[in-house]
């Protein structure tokens, strides 16, 4: 892989804000990312900052069918179809870049990141079979891969199917001691565990999530996730004394990125209601919002 993919790779990463505080519990992939645009990764002008709304939209229009003219000649010109696609997201064109991303994991198998933006852009259009679907596809060569088993999962309770979501969850920690005999690391028990957590604490069964929590800092006695994860239940539960020093715990194992946010959960009072059906003291995501095309990118 050259090294502007990777600077690629790494910015798409990066803009996802995939590790959430507590396990990987994460918003949609995509619906931050296709509102505000990708970072530019290829050697394409960028808009004009100061331009009108009218004429930045103007000028992504034209990259875009530049782009499409090198693929009509080169259809799998790597540069081009990351290109057309970083373009058609920043115009919030989210159906316009499935196409892109399907030549991409078609051309890249080995590299799941296409594959789970992929589905996540499915999902945003409202083919949920679609997305499913191509998670699994992920998931039977790296039943460990994170961003493919969370956003299946996450798919799954949005659906209603929270059962079916605890039993991929449990049936991937059951092989995780042989599949890391066979591939060291290939599955990270703490994090699956987590995911597990979050969607107890969505269906409200605070118990069975706070075991889990406890589990998990036993054995990860720095991870900062089972910590907060405990405390936002014990404060959804209205146990707010019991919830404040493990805040503070939280605080002072996390990393300097993530201490003004947790200390933010520890202040800001618990929503009645969540969006969604989801429960209020679960960190799973509500369902993504619809992206509609914006008369203004976000800068």
């Amino acid at each position: 892989m050259s090294e502007k993919r990777n600077r690629w790779i790494v910015s798409v990463v990066m803009g996802l804000a995939f590790l959430a505080f507590v396990g990987i519990s994460l918003a949609p992939l995509l619906s931050g990312f296709f509102q505000a645009g990708p970072s530019t990764a290829t050697n394409s002008p960028a808009p004009t900052t100061n331009a009108s709304p009218a004429a930045r939209k103007t000028e992504l229009e034209a990259q875009a069918k530049g782009y499409e003219l090198v693929l009509q000649r080169e259809p799998e010109n790597p540069t081009a179809l990351r290109g057309l696609l970083e373009t058609r997201l920043a115009l919030n064109d989210v159906q316009g870049a499935i196409a892109p991303l399907e030549k991409l994991v078609k051309l890249n198998p080995n590299e799941s990141l296409y594959a789970v933006l992929l589905a996540q852009a499915k999902q945003q259009t409202g083919d949920r079979e679609g997305a499913a679907q191509t998670y699994r596809e992920v998931l039977k060569t790296k039943p460990g891969d994170t961003n493919a088993l969370s956003g299946l999962v996450v798919l799954l309770v949005q659906q209603n199917r929270p059962e079916a979501a605890i039993s991929l969850l449990q049936d991937t920690l059951k092989t995780a001691t042989q599949a890391n005999q066979v591939q060291p690391n290939s599955i990270d028990v703490a994090t699956v565990q987590m995911l597990l957590s979050d969607v107890y604490v969505s269906q409200k069964r605070y118990d069975e999530a706070v075991a889990i929590y406890d589990e998990v800092a036993k054995t990860n006695k720095q991870d900062f996730r089972p910590v907060v994860g405990k405390a936002m239940v014990l404060k959804q539960q209205g146990k707010l004394e019991e919830a404040k020093p493990l805040f503070t715990k939280a605080a002072e194992l996390a990393p300097a990125k993530y201490k003004d946010q947790i200390n933010q959960l520890a202040a800001n009072p618990t929503p009645a209601n969540a969006p969604g059906g989801v429960a209020p003291g679960s960190t799973l995501p509500a369902p993504p919002p619809v992206v509609q095309p914006s008369p203004a990118p976000a800068n």
